[in-house]
């Protein structure tokens, strides 16, 4: 059962949707999800986005204020839950007498999953979030972008998605103690830890050096070249990753005596020296169009891709083999299946996001 809102819960129950879980989806009556009303409508007045963050899920819809209607969604719980996502503020769920402690205790073999902003404790435990306050306070946005220009946040809801993720996998570890034990429990993540969990890297480097991280634009701090370039008709990202093939790329592009020089010899160097390389690359990379270097870059085994927008990706031949793209039924939407396939075959797309309340009197009696 998901008692969740925005993108972090419904995102772990859209996956538990699409790996065949059955997923009851709890709204206000009044408006619902407040994602319903996040970006472009279709033609049932619901976003895309909502569509794309809620299929695969039955919808009810009750005032969790109502002393009936909460009773009814308990005894829901009770008759018919396995598992309680829920990413309502820690003292809103607590009030309702929904909180994790109160539900397993009535109901043992229940697991409950808490999504919250800062994770509950401390100071800002009960502080809500974002997803790009996260990108933020969790120094997401310190690292991404280019050196000298403002923060940007990444073009995607990462924080959100990935904490979705984790209670995913957190859930997943509860059920497999729950079927030794009989026994369910409690799962604790949050939008904060999951920032800091992509921030892992950049703070043990800090811990070693102490130099706080730079912005390295389309590359990475550790290796170079491994960045994007352009060339006279768009832009390629080049990763040359290792010390081999930096010498392919070298060889390929005229300048074998690189790997001779002391600057360039080892991808330590050449982190060192990434300004003067890049500099030299992109004059080079800008003289011939993205077809003659992509075609010489793979054919010497050296990884390059084009950037693509995303009328691209959704054409690319590659999407197509792979089957992930998916159409809601109903909609007239296409969206992404899930990246995982068993035994060759993806999960197929079974259900349409609920209207708002769409399956309460079915599920709920007297609701």
């Amino acid at each position: 059962m998901e008692i969740g809102h925005s993108v972090s819960a419904p995102f772990a129950g859209l996956v538990f949707g699409q790996l065949g879980a059955e997923v009851i989806k709890v709204e206000h009556p009044d408006g619902g999800d407040h994602a319903r009303g996040w970006g472009p409508a279709m033609e049932d007045g619901a976003s895309a986005l909502f569509h794309a963050m809620n299929r695969e899920k039955q919808g009810v819809a009750l005032n969790m204020r109502d002393a009936k209607a909460r009773e009814s969604l308990l005894q829901l719980i009770m008759d018919r839950a396995d598992v309680v996502i829920q990413n309502l503020r820690p003292q809103s769920v607590e009030a309702l007498g929904l909180g994790a402690a109160e539900l397993t205790r009535r109901k043992p073999s229940l697991i409950c999953c808490n999504l919250s902003a800062f994770g509950g404790v401390g100071a800002m435990g009960s502080s809500p979030g974002y997803d790009p306050l996260m990108q933020a306070y969790g120094g997401l946005m310190s690292v991404t972008g280019e050196e000298g220009r403002p923060a940007v946040r990444i073009g995607v809801s990462i924080v959100d998605i990935s904490t979705g993720l984790w209670s995913v996998v957190g859930i997943l570890a509860a059920l497999l103690e729950r079927a030794r034990t009989g026994v369910g429990g409690i799962v604790d993540t949050s939008l904060y830890e999951t920032a800091l969990a992509w921030m892992g890297v950049h703070i043990a480097e800090f811990s070693a050096s102490g130099i706080e991280p730079r912005r390295h634009g389309s590359g990475a701090p550790q290796i170079a070249p491994y960045e994007m370039f352009e060339t006279a008709d768009g832009s390629l990202m080049v990763a040359a990753g290792n010390d081999p093939l930096f010498a392919k790329l070298s060889t390929l592009l005229g300048r074998p005596g690189w790997i001779q020089q002391d600057s360039y010899r080892t991808n330590q160097a050449r982190v060192v020296h990434r300004t003067q390389l890049s500099a030299m690359l992109q004059e080079i990379f800008r003289t011939q169009p993205i077809s003659h270097w992509r075609e010489r870059l793979s054919a010497a085994g050296i990884p390059n891709a084009p950037l693509q927008s995303v009328g691209e990706v959704a054409s690319a031949a590659q999407t197509a083999a792979l089957e992930i793209l998916q159409q809601v039924p109903e909609v007239g939407l296409t969206t992404i299946g899930i990246p995982v396939r068993f035994n060759g075959e993806r999960p197929a797309l079974r259900l349409r996001a609920p209207r708002l309340g769409e399956h309460t009197k079915e599920l709920v009696p007297g609701g």
